[in-house]
């Protein structure tokens, strides 16, 4: 029986250690210029998916819907897909000193919008040991926010050769669009190093990805990473993450591209506000005080609960007085 035990296990190590089966030239160049055409952004898809899925994030064209890819970063995703596998590890994505440095474009965004910028800032800094600077002349690393009209995108963590990180917002009323105070938030967690709740590597012990329904070129927007790109740092799946992917995501019909395996309380995807484990691993993610301490947590947890009306989008007869005309006849 001892020895059938041992070999039993051998076989399975076996087997798990099997690598997945190489991919055809066909399939690796259908994936690159998959990659490079989320570096362009695809504005005919952002209009028919927004029609079917209500996330704005999501439908900006990009990889993973808002993700900005750099060239080696595109190339690394090729390498790794050729070869069957998702092993590529990527650079340490957190800022240094936990300090981000960010320029916001010169006429891309008018008071009331930049206002609603400066807020998300606030509320990032509030909840976690993260600081942000404005760029000075010497700053060769930094975000910079523009205001083009093709979504809300950003790139994923810090890395010392990229020089100009991205974030973009399309100009909207505040409250509406891009300028969800969530939404800023969740582009602002690419740019701090955070991947979506989905892609961790064990989506698959709470979500079951609906292929049938996933429009046809998009899947590789619903990839998985291993532990050495991504990390859960000790904290449960969360479905309403404002990292998370909505139900209907890339959907080709309308119908759930994401079904979800456990029952769980609020709606999956939700971009209302930003939860308590949403602040919680950014501050583990940046080693911040107390983050490990279960007392801070229940501190944290009855903050956020506070805050959470604060986030939450103005119903339209609150909002008129942030719109451009009103702020410009303010000014």
């Amino acid at each position: 029986m001892y020895r059938l035990c041992i070999l039993l296990l051998a076989l399975v190590g076996a087997i798990w250690c099997v690598p997945s089966p190489l991919k055809s030239p066909e399939q690796v160049e259908e994936y690159r210029k998959f990659l490079q055409q989320t570096r362009q952004g695809n504005n005919t898809f952002l209009v028919s998916s927004s029609a079917i899925a209500p996330g704005y994030w999501e439908n900006s064209g990009k990889f993973e819907g808002d993700i900005i890819l750099d060239d080696w970063q595109i190339d690394a995703l090729v390498t790794d897909y050729a070869a069957g596998r998702s092993a590529y590890i990527w650079p340490n994505t957190r800022w240094p000193g936990n300090v981000v440095v960010y320029e916001i474009a010169a006429g891309h965004f008018n008071q009331a919008q930049i206002n609603h910028i400066m807020w998300s800032i606030h509320l990032i800094e509030h909840f976690s040991c993260t600081r942000f600077r404005r760029r000075n002349a010497n700053d060769r690393n930094y975000v910079r926010l523009t205001g083009y009209n093709n979504g809300c995108y950003a790139s994923v963590g810090f890395w010392h050769d990229r020089g100009i990180h991205t974030m973009n917002l399309t100009p909207n009323v505040p409250d509406r669009g891009c300028f969800t105070i969530s939404i800023i938030i969740h582009e602002w967690l690419h740019v701090l190093g955070f991947f979506h709740m989905q892609s961790t590597y064990n989506r698959y012990d709470y979500v079951r990805i609906a292929w049938e329904n996933v429009q046809r070129g998009s899947e590789h927007n619903f990839e998985r990473y291993g532990t050495n790109i991504v990390s859960n740092l000790g904290l449960p799946y969360e479905y309403t993450s404002c990292m998370h992917y909505f139900a209907t995501a890339f959907s080709t019909n309308g119908r759930p591209t994401i079904v979800p395996l456990r029952p769980h309380n609020g709606v999956m995807g939700q971009q209302v506000y930003v939860t308590y484990y949403d602040w919680l691993r950014l501050r583990r993610h940046y080693n911040c005080p107390g983050a490990w301490s279960a007392e801070e947590a229940k501190l944290l947890e009855a903050e956020v609960e506070k805050y959470i009306p604060l986030m939450a989008p103005k119903a339209d007869d609150e909002i008129i007085a942030d719109t451009p005309e009103v702020v410009e006849n303010q000014e």
